[in-house]
């Protein structure tokens, strides 16, 4: 027993820092470092520095190249530590409860952010995705785990609004997965209350004309660029206050996405990408075959050159605005990134799930 704890001790002791996540407090996924607790076990260690020879020749010895008993002590040791720091974070513990509790010597903060994914976007990277409409948090686990690059949490056709976003926005962040928001509407009251939810971009559905564009960059932007309102202390986009580069930085990574939707938005394509914010087009390409009457009709192909010359029209322009998609009929993900776009969602949850549902009961139901 002895020699256990001399064996986690010493592990201690060789690990300077434990960092922890709150269920992933930004919107880019879990960070290496955020709050430090530094946790120091020298004197314990070198109380049992005459056993720790020992503990080696054990190690040794056994077959397998490790002590199971040491190695369940030194498991039970930082699960009981992680659990305790936790613990007192979530009952809203102060700093010297803490480090009494949980044997902190120090805090430090450390911004540690992976790169976002605008800038990712900026640099050249081509990135696929998924579309979000069940706001299931396991859903969303599982499309993150699985390795798409983005996931959009639908707030315009999916059935949640902002606070059902937040369980999806940290379940993806849990898995290191970008999140955008695509607001319901192009109001400056529910752009508001997803920016402060912390997501990697926001999408503006069915914006027609360069004025739209400019109060949806507005909405994103505080004073005096812009006419978000500032709750910056408290909000999950800067860790609740945690994190003091948030307002030095959210301009720069948030993805503004304006979306075109209609054969009125597609001319005036040129005047809306000069709006100064306006990062990307996001292609609607369901809602451009109703707005010119056939939606009814699938196989008129007359929609996919109206999407063809929305492209163009984004493409020509001299400005440089990124290119969005969502895969359709007429064009698989393949065909839009090879046409030049950017970034591609080329499911949504749902329609995996019902696909997987129907191919499962076609091939296995018995027949009545």
């Amino acid at each position: 027993m002895a020699r256990s704890f001399c064996n986690a001790s010493r592990m201690w002791g060789k690990i300077s820092s434990l960092s922890y996540s709150s269920n992933g407090l930004s919107s880019y996924g879990p960070t290496k470092t955020a709050r430090i607790p530094v946790l120091h076990a020298e004197s314990s260690s070198r109380k049992c520095q005459s056993g720790i020879s020992a503990g080696s020749e054990s190690k040794a010895s056994n077959g397998s190249g490790f002590s199971s008993l040491g190695d369940r002590v030194r498991g039970r040791e930082v699960e009981l530590n992680r659990r305790r720091i936790i613990s007192h974070i979530s009952n809203g513990s102060s700093r010297e409860r803490m480090v009494a509790a949980c044997g902190i010597a120090e805090f430090s903060t450390v911004s540690d952010y992976p790169p976002s994914l605008k800038s990712r976007l900026l640099r050249g990277e081509k990135l696929y995705g998924a579309f979000s409409s069940s706001f299931s948090t396991v859903v969303a686990e599982i499309l993150g785990w699985a390795g798409y690059d983005f996931v959009v949490v639908d707030m315009e056709h999916g059935a949640g609004d902002t606070f059902a976003a937040l369980p999806v926005l940290q379940a993806l962040a849990s898995t290191g997965t970008p999140a955008v928001l695509r607001i319901p509407w192009n109001d400056p009251v529910l752009v508001k209350k997803a920016l402060d939810l912390g997501p990697a971009g926001v999408m503006f559905p069915m914006i027609q004309n360069a004025e739209e564009a400019q109060r949806a960059v507005d909405s994103c932007r505080y004073p005096p660029l812009g006419i978000r309102g500032a709750a910056n202390s408290i909000i999950r986009a800067s860790r609740y206050g945690l994190d003091p580069s948030y307002l030095s930085k959210c301009d720069d990574d948030l993805l503004i996405m304006c979306q075109i939707e209609s054969l009125e938005a597609v001319y005036r394509i040129p005047e809306i990408v000069e709006v100064e914010g306006v990062d990307c087009i996001q292609m609607g390409p369901r809602d451009m075959r109703a707005s010119i009457g056939l939606l009814k009709y699938p196989d008129d192909s007359r929609p996919l050159e109206l999407l063809k010359s929305a492209e163009k029209a984004v493409q020509s322009c001299g400005k440089k605005v990124l290119l969005a998609g969502m895969s359709n009929p007429e064009s698989s993900p393949v065909e839009l990134f090879d046409r030049g776009y950017d970034l591609v969602s080329g499911i949504v949850d749902v329609a995996l799930i019902r696909d997987a549902a129907v191919a499962d009961l076609k091939k296995n139901k018995p027949k009545k």
